[in-house]
Order: C-alpha cells, then structure tokens, then sequence
C-alpha cells in the first residue's frame, strides 16, 4: 500500500475516513482487508495528532472496532469476523451511497440559489381581535390595579401593627412574681389563661424562663411552680422596680 501523504483532508467521521483509505489504495469495499485497513487507519490517526487535529472519540472507537475484527479473524472459528466484516462493509456502502446522492443534490440546489428582493409591507395597526365582556373587565380591573401599587399605602394597613399594644417581659416578670406568691404554688399553664394577646402570652413565657434562669422560681417536672425565697429579690421588689 502506499505511504499517506502529509496532506491531510478534513473527515466528517470514521466511515468517511474509511471510504478514503479503500478508494486511495483500490480496496475492495466488499472484501475488505482489516489488517491493512487498520495499519492505514492508525497511521492516519496518529498524523491527525500530529498536526493537532482534534481526533473525537468516533474514530478511536472505529478504531477498536477494527481491532476487534482482526482479533476475531486470527481465531480457529472464522464465522464471527466474517459477519463483522459483512456488517462493516454494508455500513460503508450506504454511508457512500448517501454521500454521492448529497453531492447530486448540492449541484441542484443551494440555499444561495433562491433568493428574492426585501419587500416592504404595509402593517394593519387596527385592533381585530374579540373578547368577552367578561375578560374586558377583568383586564381593566387588573390596569387598574397595577396603579393603585404605586400609591403609598393606607393608613388602615398599619393598624393592625401600630394598635397593639406591646407587653414587656419585665411587665410580666412582676406579675408572674404576684401570681405565685398569692397561690404559694401555680401551675405554669395558668400563667396563660387569661392573656389577651399574643404579644403577652410571649412576653410571659419569656418572663418564666427569666425567672428560672435566675433561680427566683422553681418548677417541678409536673408543671408547678414556687418562689425560691433563697433567690434574691422577691415579688415586692419586682413589682416596685416595675412601677
């Protein structure tokens, strides 16, 4: 066979590569001779390389497949290699087919080959589509509403949050302080019975937990709870310091 020349073509795959190799050296595509094949195709490769030409990974899994089909043929049982073989070589008969009729194709027609001048048309800027009575007000409620978000907000809109009243954890402290001392022992969930909102409810558990961390209260592990007289200030002087 002959020495590739360092004139290398640009290939759109493996079997375009392939058809290549069997037309410059007079293959017979039919009978193709894998090991000589192969010989030619890795060389072909290893130039694409050379020339830092990006080699895919389709050629290189040609490239065992080829290997493959030698292992194959070097085998006591020749059927295998053979049917590779046969599968190889109709795959390169379509692939030549389809590329003859796509250069017949390219003379007959081209994207270039049918053009016509640019056009000026005229633009109906009359509205004609319909719509329900129904969608129409919609639409309009929806405009309308997009205006009123740029007003700033009412006053209604706060009194929700300025109206309530804000309890403070020292507030509670004084009066869970009294309410122990007045019963002498208190259940924890008393505490919340009557509160009249959630800012107090709150500030009362936060007065608990005060309490209990600095030792002024006790509570059992059935929820009730005491004055630790040891504790340092006692209820009167919570409440003093409250009023």
């Amino acid at each position: 066979m002959e020495k590739l020349s360092y004139k290398l073509e640009v290939f759109e795959g493996p079997l375009d590569l392939l058809l290549f190799l069997i037309s410059k050296n007079k293959l017979n595509i039919y009978d193709i001779p894998v090991a000589e094949l192969l010989e030619q195709y890795m060389a072909h490769i290893d130039l694409m390389r050379m020339e830092n030409m990006d080699v895919s990974s389709e050629f290189l899994t040609m490239a065992s497949r080829l290997v493959y089909i030698k292992t194959a043929m070097l085998m006591p049982r020749k059927e295998e290699a053979e049917e590779l073989k046969k599968e190889l070589s109709g795959e390169l008969v379509e692939y030549q087919l389809c590329k003859q009729m796509a250069g017949r194709l390219a003379e007959q027609a081209s994207f270039d080959g049918f053009t016509r001048r640019e056009m000026k048309i005229a633009h109906d800027m009359t509205y004609s589509r319909r719509h329900a009575p129904d969608e129409l007000l919609k639409a309009y409620i929806s405009a309308v509403g997009r205006g009123l978000r740029r007003q700033p907000p009412s006053k209604e809109n706060f009194r929700a949050i300025v109206g309530r009243k804000i309890v403070s954890v020292t507030e509670r402290v004084g009066f869970v302080l009294k309410s122990i001392y007045q019963s002498r022992r208190l259940r924890f969930s008393a505490l919340f019975e009557r509160a009249d909102s959630r800012s107090e409810l709150i500030a009362t558990f936060l007065a608990v937990l005060d309490l209990i961390r600095s030792r002024r209260v006790n509570m059992d592990d059935n929820g009730m709870m005491t004055i630790n007289e040891s504790g340092g200030r006692n209820w009167k002087q919570a409440d003093s310091e409250q009023s």
